[in-house]
């Protein structure tokens, strides 16, 4: 099951990664603003949050692999819509239908690997498929990058789209049905079902929660705020690098993040979850600081480096954190309103963020991400309880 779920993913972020170093010159080349470039990768966001928690309750009610299946089909939709493209206007619409297809297919893996896995394991498994998701992602820009290059701007698109319809058949084909034979009942054979706003209140009370919620928010408000829509037009403009370098750069931080993310899996399950997040989201913040200062290419590898190699790090451990405070019972539930709280980041972060590159400047927009990152990162230190103290704490 975990294998088909990493291919699944790996085929579809391929594909994402593709377009990263892409869109924002994409969206540029209809003459439209910083906040303008900044609302197409807003937009995607803003599917995504509206998406995840239909997500959960078509995953309960009809399965998860007929979740996955809708998601793939809706994103293969909205990448090639974008690929054909006639106007800025047409572009954000195309880019909310594959937001809406990315948030079907993103909220269901999670649920899948909630399903799947135990608190003792669930860093690790999740770190292997945290792995695959970041590789894909961050090798598909060195290709993307090129391609958009040698045949245009819009090629990265039509591979996103394909890949997507790839996803799609591995979702109906290859992964099996993981859903609960009631998904609505409780743990407890023979207690009523808990109604499903009933199973959001409960989540949504769990301080820890609504931290680790913070936690993955502001990253996703760095990520598409600052990393997506900003830092390729700082390499670009300010250090003067083509699609292809500023992809690469992408690419050898995700190589370098692939070699840390078991690692980290298994220190999650090991140390605990606090013992990752905290550290891995102060590194993050850092390395939006780097990317702020780099006065040439080998300083923007580096920052691409530190940033691949942070994001690896830290992005099983709240996944898992999340899972921990859910009971088995309401994955569907639990996972759904995680991933509609942390989209929320995707859709504030490229407008924010676009605005204070606007007013303040390109580096102001970048420290502003890293400033974020790290306060989030001390609030989560000192006011989320430990969901697994980990093996080494029962050892003791």
């Amino acid at each position: 099951m975990l294998a088909w779920m990493c291919l699944l993913i790996g085929v579809n972020q391929l594909g994402f990664g593709a377009v990263i170093p892409v869109l924002p010159l994409y969206a540029q080349s209809f003459g439209v603003s910083q906040a303008a470039i900044g609302a197409t990768v807003a937009v995607y966001g803003v599917a995504r949050l509206f998406t995840a928690m239909p997500a959960g309750r078509i995953a309960d009610l009809f399965g998860r692999r007929n979740a996955l299946l809708i998601g793939g089909l809706v994103s293969a939709a909205g990448n090639l819509w974008c690929a054909f493209a006639g106007t800025y206007t047409e572009l954000v619409i195309a880019r909310f239908v594959a937001g809406a297809g990315a948030g079907l297919t993103l909220t269901a893996g999670m649920i899948v690997l909630a399903d799947i896995t135990t608190i003792a394991r669930r860093g690790r498994i999740m770190a292997i498929y945290q792995g695959v998701f970041l590789f894909s992602v961050g090798i598909g820009p060195f290709p993307g990058g090129y391609l958009a290059e040698q045949y245009g701007l819009d090629v990265p698109f039509l591979v996103y789209g394909i890949a997507s319809l790839g996803a799609a058949a591995v979702g109906w084909f290859g992964v099996a049905e993981t859903r609960p034979a009631s998904a609505t009942a409780t743990e407890e054979a023979g207690t009523p079902a808990v109604p499903w706003l009933a199973q959001l209140r409960g989540m949504l009370s769990s301080v820890g929660f609504r931290l680790v919620a913070a936690v993955s928010f502001t990253g996703a408000v760095a990520r598409t705020g600052a990393l997506f829509a900003i830092v390729p037009i700082v390499g670009a403009t300010r250090l003067d690098l083509s699609a292809t370098q500023i992809g690469m750069s992408m690419a050898l931080g995700s190589l370098a993040g692939v070699l840390v993310t078991y690692p980290a899996g298994m220190m999650v399950d090991y140390f605990g979850r606090k013992a990752v997040i905290v550290p891995t989201t102060i590194a993050s913040g850092l390395s939006f600081l780097v990317y702020g200062l780099a006065p040439s290419f080998p300083w923007f590898v580096t920052a691409s480096v530190v940033w691949g190699m942070a994001s690896a790090m830290s992005g099983a451990a709240p996944a898992a954190y999340a899972a921990d405070v859910a009971p088995k019972a309401h994955a569907a539930t639990g996972m759904s309103t995680y991933r509609t709280l942390s989209d929320a980041g995707y859709v504030a972060g490229p407008i924010a963020l676009g605005l204070v590159a606007d007013t303040a400047g390109l580096e102001a927009a970048v420290f502003t991400a890293s400033a974020l990152l790290v306060g989030v990162a001390l609030v989560f230190a000192i006011g989320a309880p430990e969901t697994h103290a980990g093996r080494r704490a029962n050892r003791a």
